[in-house]
C-alpha cells in the first residue's frame, strides 16, 4: 500500500516532483505523451525560453541540483529597452546580484530527467493518458506509435501534464461541482531567433532581457548558451497591426523595418523563422478542486496555466512541489507507511487551499506585468514612478519591496500577498505621482513624509 505513484507527464513540473517522491521512497512511474526530449538533443536545446528566479531555485535546490543548473544558466540582472529612436535604456530588476536566469527549456527538462532516472523514477514515452478511474487510481495510456492500450494501477496519481490536462478533464466531467475557467488574450506569440555575430559573439548586451514596447505589442530577447537570442514576438491575433494583417514577406518586413528598426540587422533569418514558425496562443486556466480523495492531485499548469509575462509559470510549478514535500514532512508521509490513504487526504486538502489563491493571484500579476511591459516601461512617467519606489526602498528595505521583488526575489512570500502588496503599493504611488510638481521634487522630503504617512 501507498508505494506506487502515477506521473501523468514528464515536463518539468512532472520530472522535479518525481524526484521528491522518489527520495521519500515511492516507487514513481512516469508516462509522457511526447518523445524522449534527450533523443534529440538539437530540439531541445532550441526551445523556448524559460526566466529561472528565487521561487524556481528553490525547488531545484530541495532536490540538490540548483548548482549543476547554473551552469548553463544566463544571469539577466535587468531590462533593456529598445525604443524607436535606437537610444537604449536599462532598468535593473533588483538590487546588487540579483537577477532572473534565462534557460533553456528542452535542457533543463533533459537534465531533470536523466537526475528522476538516477532516483530510480521509470519514464514511459509516447504514452497518451486516455481516461482515469479516480476512485481506483486506475489509469489508461494509448502508445503514439504502436497504438496499444495500457492500464495502469497505483495508489496515487499526479497530473502535471500541462494547461491541456487529461487529469483535470477528468475532474472536469467525472465529478461534481468542479470549477473551470479558460480564458486566451487577444494576443498570440511567434518565436524568432538573433544568431551569434559573425566573431561568433553576443549580438547585444547578454546579461538583460531585451524588450523593444510598442504599446499594444512587443518582441522580446532572451540570451543562450550558444551566445544566439531567442526572440518572442507578442503581438494581436488579428487587426490593422497582427499576424492576421501580416500575411506577405513584403508587409512584414516593412513593418519590423518601421517598428523594430534595430533588431532588422541582428536578424539575418526574419523571413524564414516569421513564416516557417507557428504562431501560438496565450490561455489563462483557472479551477478548482485541484484534487481528488486521496488519488489525485494536480501539480503546475494543469492546475493554473498562466501567460508568460512574469516570467512565473515554471517557478510556481516548481513551488507547487516544494509545498507538497514540505506538507508531506508535515503529516510524516513518506513510501514506509503501511496507509497512506487519510495522510495524502491532509496533504492534498491543504496543498489545493495554500495553492488555489496563489495560483489566482500569479495569473493576475502576470496580465498585468504584459500591460507594463507592452506599454508603460517606454513611459517617462512610469519611469520616475518606478525611480521613486526604487529610491524610497533603498532607504526603507524594511517597510517598502517593490512588487517585482516580492514576486521574483522573495520565495517565502505567497504569490497571494504579493498581489495584495501591491495594490496597496500602486493606490499609494498614484497619490504620489498627482502631486503638482512631482517631477521637480521626486527625491524630496515631502514626498518621502507623504509616502510614510499613507504606508502607516
Amino acid at each position: 500500500m501507498g508505494k506506487n505513484v502515477t506521473i501523468i507527464g514528464a515536463g518539468l513540473v512532472g520530472s522535479l516532483l518525481s524526484i521528491y517522491l522518489a527520495k521519500r521512497g515511492y516507487k514513481v512511474t512516469a508516462y509522457e505523451r511526447r518523445p524522449d526530449l534527450r533523443k534529440n538533443r538539437i530540439s531541445a536545446g532550441r526551445s523556448i525560453n524559460l526566466a529561472l528566479s528565487d521561487r524556481g531555485w528553490r525547488g531545484l535546490a530541495g532536490v540538490g541540483i540548483s548548482e549543476e543548473i547554473r551552469k548553463v544558466a544566463i544571469p539577466m540582472k535587468g531590462r533593456m529597452m529598445h525604443p524607436v529612436s535606437g537610444e537604449l535604456t536599462y532598468q535593473p530588476y533588483g538590487k546588487d546580484e540579483q537577477a532572473i536566469y534565462s534557460v533553456s527549456r528542452g535542457g533543463l527538462n533533459c537534465v531533470l530527467m536523466d537526475l528522476a532516472e538516477q532516483h530510480g523514477v521509470k519514464i514511459v514515452y509516447n504514452e497518451k493518458c486516455t481516461d482515469i478511474d479516480l476512485d481506483h487510481a486506475i489509469t489508461h495510456f494509448e502508445n503514439a506509435e504502436t497504438g496499444k492500450n495500457t492500464t495502469v494501477s497505483s495508489d496515487h496519481i499526479f497530473s502535471t501534464d500541462g494547461a491541456f490536462s487529461a487529469g483535470r478533464m477528468q475532474l472536469q466531467t467525472r465529478t461534481d461541482r468542479f470549477n473551470y475557467s479558460q480564458t486566451y488574450l487577444d494576443h498570440g506569440y511567434k518565436e524568432l531567433t538573433i544568431p551569434p555575430t559573425a566573431s561568433g559573439d553576443f549580438a547585444m548586451e547578454p546579461n538583460a532581457l531585451h524588450i523593444w514596447p510598442r504599446g499594444q505589442f512587443m518582441l522580446i530577447a532572451l540570451p543562450n548558451m550558444d551566445k544566439s537570442f531567442t526572440c518572442t514576438l507578442f503581438f494581436p491575433f488579428e487587426g490593422e497591426k497582427s499576424f492576421e494583417a501580416l500575411d506577405t514577406p513584403e508587409k512584414m518586413m516593412s513593418f519590423f523595418r518601421e517598428t523594430f528598426p534595430d533588431a532588422i540587422p541582428m536578424m539575418p533569418t526574419l523571413k524564414e523563422d516569421y513564416f516557417s514558425n507557428p504562431t501560438s496562443s496565450l490561455m489563462i486556466v483557472k479551477c478548482f478542486p485541484w484534487t481528488y480523495k486521496d488519488k489525485l492531485a494536480m501539480v503546475g499548469d494543469s492546475a493554473h496555466a498562466i501567460v508568460p509575462f512574469y516570467g512565473q509559470g515554471m517557478n510556481c510549478g516548481f513551488e507547487d512541489c516544494v509545498v507538497l514535500d514540505e506538507l508531506m514532512s508535515k503529516h510524516g508521509l513518506d513510501a514506509s507507511l503501511e496507509n497512506d490513504s487519510e495522510l495524502f487526504k491532509k496533504v492534498f486538502s491543504e496543498y489545493q487551499s495554500l495553492r488555489k489563491p496563489d495560483g489566482d493571484a500569479i495569473a493576475d500579476l502576470a496580465v498585468m506585468n504584459f500591460i507594463e511591459m507592452r506599454d508603460k516601461t517606454a513611459d517617462p512617467k512610469f519611469l520616475l514612478q518606478k525611480k521613486i519606489e526604487a529610491r524610497f526602498s533603498t532607504k526603507y528595505p524594511e517597510k517598502w519591496i517593490p512588487l517585482y521583488s516580492m514576486v521574483t526575489y522573495s520565495p517565502h512570500m505567497r504569490y497571494s500577498e504579493a498581489l495584495r502588496e501591491g495594490l496597496r503599493q500602486e493606490n499609494i504611488m498614484q497619490n504620489i505621482m498627482a502631486m503638482p510638481g512631482i517631477e521637480q521634487k521626486w527625491d524630496s522630503e515631502e514626498v518621502e513624509k507623504k509616502i510614510l504617512g499613507m504606508l502607516s
